[in-house]
């Protein structure tokens, strides 16, 4: 069962995105006080008094601005208000009822769900300043100030009162999916070819997604939550206090809280010092990941040229050679499809659990081959190993002494692991412990 939707909207500038980021616990959409900042709708999972639900941003709606992303933005919001269960207008207390609230609260009319009204930026609670708002014709209207956490409360009641209360087991099951990469390598494009929809802002200007957007989903009777977020550049690129900064950032928070990482590289450009420090970030991460080779289109598709871009792939990722490798067109559609299937793979790589048994045995195997390293005369004496966690999969080594451990060794180990079992598209992690460490 789907958690119920509750979209906010309203005009530019209106503190949507402040009440986003207090009702979803964490700074999750971008906050500046400019207009336009919220381009995408952008997912949340919230909770009040027993009620789960998700709580969707919205770019600010301006219907006298005729231009392809503000266009877009209108799309975008109009695709949250269909889909929602509650509407939220957000109006500003402090500069009054004005033309643009009444266009936005007329355009809301037509949808089905119900509407209220939050008066905010009432930092005083000032409730007579909410008079004038009833003139929208949407219900009493509701005075908060997001800023100050003032009324969030009552806000929230009003809300669950049109909601209905799920169990916490039916709603928690997605698996995240982060698409990351440079800007403009077609991870927005991807994303709406997995949705089946154009969940996302998509144009050719390098940027357009600011915020990590999370979508929810369904594929073979699977939950999943696909998460597109903006471009990674080098920092160097990044005016420090811009807002494609906090961009990255978000990035990179996607990245720790995904459970597979999608790599989108941009095949025009072919692979980059930065999609080589974003595949690195993935790694430190102990990711399962996919690496997409995107505008597949663009390229002579031959043989020849996909051996190339596999060899420089072995040279650059020599620390996660486990890598597995897509060619994709997100322009045409071509393999696409292709992209679920090897989610599955390496998630499923990564939950991979090895008996005590069968992990000793290809341990002694390994042993016996290739003696471990000694130090000073004295050689590291393996005892016995098990697996101890996965995503990624984890091993402890019982040894005497765990500073005779040298990385060369661990990589060989390692090696040794992943001839025996299938653990194509995940990290694997072995630590060594002395025999009498808990």
């Amino acid at each position: 069962m789907r958690k119920p939707i509750v979209a906010i909207v309203g005009k530019p500038n209106v503190g949507k995105s402040t009440f986003f980021n207090k009702v979803a616990g964490s700074k999750i959409s971008i906050v500046e006080d400019i207009p336009g900042v919220t381009r995408d709708r952008i997912f949340a999972n919230a909770e009040w008094c027993g009620y789960q639900f998700q709580i969707v941003d919205t770019g600010g709606l301006d219907f006298n601005k005729d231009d392809e992303i503000n266009r877009r933005i209108i799309e975008q919001a109009n695709l949250a208000i269909d889909i929602a269960d509650v509407i939220v207008l957000f109006v500003d207390g402090k500069e009054g009822l004005t033309a643009s609230d009444i266009e936005v609260a007329n355009h809301l009319r037509r949808a089905k769900a119900p509407k209220i009204v939050a008066v905010n930026k009432l930092d005083n609670f000032e409730r007579e300043k909410t008079y004038e708002f009833y003139e929208l014709g949407l219900g009493d209207p509701i005075p908060i100030s997001a800023e100050q956490s003032k009324g969030i409360g009552d806000l929230l009641d009003e809300i669950v009162k049109y909601l209905k209360k799920i169990e916490s087991s039916e709603a928690d099951n997605d698996i995240k999916i982060a698409l990351v990469g440079k800007p403009n390598a077609g991870k927005s494009s991807i994303t709406n070819r997995l949705l089946g929809e154009d969940r996302v802002v998509v144009s050719s200007v390098a940027g357009t997604t600011r915020d990590a957007i999370d979508s929810p989903f369904r594929w073979n009777n699977q939950d999943y939550c696909l998460i597109d977020t903006a471009g990674l550049r080098r920092k160097s690129k990044i005016e420090a206090g811009s807002i494609e900064r906090y961009s990255a950032i978000r990035s990179l928070n996607a990245i720790e809280r995904c459970d597979v990482a999608v790599l989108v590289i941009d095949a025009s450009q072919g692979i980059t010092d930065q999609d080589v420090k974003i595949a690195g970030l993935i790694h430190e991460q102990g990711k399962p990941s996919v690496i997409v080779i995107n505008k597949w289109d663009l390229i002579e598709d031959s043989q020849a040229k996909r051996k190339e871009f596999e060899k420089q792939l072995n040279n650059d990722l020599a620390f996660m050679k486990y890598f597995v490798l897509l060619f994709v067109s997100s322009q045409t559609g071509q393999r696409i499809g292709k992209i679920m299937e090897m989610v599955n793979l390496v998630l499923t790589n990564a939950k991979r659990e090895i008996s005590m048994a069968l992990f000793n045995n290809v341990l002694t195997n390994a042993i016996t081959v290739t003696e471990p390293p000694s130090k000073n005369g004295k050689r590291l004496k393996i005892i016995f190993g098990k697996q101890v966690g996965v995503c990624p999969p984890t091993f402890n080594i019982y040894c005497n002494d765990s500073s005779l451990v040298e990385n060369s060794y661990i990589r060989y180990l390692e090696n040794s692991l992943r001839r025996a079992f299938d653990f194509k598209g995940t990290p694997i992690k072995i630590q060594f412990k002395n025999k009498n460490e808990k």
